[in-house]
């Protein structure tokens, strides 16, 4: 059986070097690196049931490791019955250490489980070097037994690095193991 290398290992040992060698870098900290990972779940539909979402709050505490933020509307939308302040979302900002361990679950394991699973599609990142992924259904991590779930919702990852163009964000990523979609 392989050994899995961390993914912050594998950033300095193993991809700094390659990066600097593809786009020619004269310092390591020209590099681009990851600098956080925003986790995103939208609560619209399921506002009157505070159950559903109290489930919502203790599944992203299981997989983040890290307590959410209940986020507010900033203004009020009558078509969609949303007055300012009530609370539509929620949200985690991983840095650092958690950053990473998060990163290492959902490519090593969420990934891998998720049904029909084809890579990621390079249109996921955007032309600031910023991915962005939606998650179909949270019980893809390995922290969440499916047995005691009631309800499957989906959410959105945002990876933000400091990466100066596309190109060079998908090789960060592509290097790091994520699994993405070759070039047609």
């Amino acid at each position: 059986m392989a050994k899995i290398i961390s993914t912050k290992i594998k950033y300095k040992e193993s991809v700094v070097p390659e990066m600097k060698k593809i786009f020619g870098y004269s310092n390591d900290l020209a590099v681009p690196r990851i600098k956080k990972c925003v986790i995103n779940i939208g609560t619209g539909k399921i506002l009157k049931e505070p159950d559903k979402i109290e489930e919502i709050v203790n599944s992203m505490r299981e997989i983040s490791g890290q307590k959410p933020v209940k986020t507010k509307a900033r203004k009020a939308i009558s078509g969609f019955k949303i007055r300012q302040g009530l609370e539509i979302g929620v949200k985690v900002t991983l840095r650092g250490k958690m950053m990473w361990n998060f990163i290492d679950h959902l490519v090593n394991f969420a990934l891998p489980r998720t049904r029909d699973f084809q890579g990621i599609d390079l249109k996921s990142i955007d032309s600031n070097g910023n991915m962005n992924l939606g998650i179909k259904e949270h019980i893809i991590f390995p922290e969440i037994s499916p047995e005691r779930v009631k309800n499957i919702f989906s959410f959105q990852v945002n990876i933000s690095t400091n990466s100066k163009s596309k190109k060079e964000s998908t090789e960060l990523f592509r290097l790091l193991g994520f699994p993405m979609k070759q070039d047609n």
